[in-house]
């Protein structure tokens, strides 16, 4: 397929910068900033001290400043810099929101350029870089969504809430959104543990149904038990966060997933470093 380029409106950035900025980075993401450069980025995030998703974001080296450009949620945006100015102490870190003519731009199809960052979560995601100015699009942030969707990659805001889940339960330790290799950071204790110990039951994963699958957020029955919920969707493909055993619980003794009156397929993704649990 051609490529395809589109601007995240949906995405504004926080500019980082100053003498200490990848090292008070580095201590508070989940993410390893230590080696980006203008062709590679990080996806991670910001947890609580319980190790709780409080933002998700992409980040980027930034050649204006020395500093790094963060990728985070537009209607999250003020309340991201604030949470980082906040930690940033005496540390010799700025944090400003940057111009609204720097654009997150997706691209996404066949002979994507080599010397732009590619999406870190996933190659067949694509590329996702920082562009200043006009940028000539070729397809909608709409069809970015119904892209994501098709590989199964989760987004924060459509297919869970903030503040509410572990990294694990959105699936980020399989999308190379956590460093465990890397020193501490907020909530690594907790999230190494769910690692090592694999207590994670919910995940979010890929159903698809015959129709249309009804809105985000309507609750996945398995007859009268609620095993999850509803995430986005492009058609009859999208997401669902679900607790994994009970499902599986469900369809082995023949019990259909439904939502809404919409009988539900779920896979897992073929990326994923989870399967179904065992039902020994």
């Amino acid at each position: 397929m051609a490529s395809e380029r589109t601007i995240l409106t949906s995405r504004r950035l926080v500019k980082v910068f100053g003498d200490d900025a990848k090292e008070f980075l580095q201590n508070l993401v989940s993410c390893d900033v230590s080696e980006l450069s203008t062709t590679s980025s990080a996806f991670g995030a910001l947890l609580t001290p319980q190790g709780k998703i409080l933002w998700d974001f992409f980040v980027f080296a930034d050649e204006s400043t020395d500093g790094f450009l963060i990728d985070v949620s537009a209607d999250e945006l003020d309340a991201f810099a604030k949470r980082l100015a906040f930690y940033k102490l005496r540390a010799k870190v700025t944090v400003e929101p940057a111009d609204e003519s720097v654009h997150v731009v997706a691209e996404w199809g066949d002979d994507l350029s080599a010397d732009k960052p590619q999406d870190p979560r996933l190659a067949e995601m694509g590329l996702r870089y920082i562009a200043t100015g006009e940028v000539e699009e070729t397809t909608s942030e709409a069809d970015y969504h119904a892209h994501r969707i098709g590989l199964g990659v989760p987004q924060s805001g459509q297919d869970f809430q903030l503040a509410d889940v572990f990294p694990h339960d959105t699936d980020m330790d399989s999308l190379n959104g956590v460093a465990f290799s890397k020193g501490c950071f907020i909530g690594q204790e907790v999230v190494s543990r769910m690692k090592h110990r694999g207590t994670a039951r919910k995940r979010i994963i890929k159903v698809s149904a015959d129709g249309d699958l009804p809105a985000s957020g309507g609750d996945i029955l398995a007859g009268e038990k609620s095993v999850g919920a509803l995430g986005s969707s492009a058609g009859g493909s999208g997401l669902a966060m679900l607790r994994l055993d009970r499902a599986k619980a469900a369809m082995d003794a023949g019990v259909p997933l439904m939502c809404e009156g919409v009988t539900l397929s779920p896979s897992i993704q073929a990326w994923a470093t989870f399967n179904w649990p065992s039902s020994d």
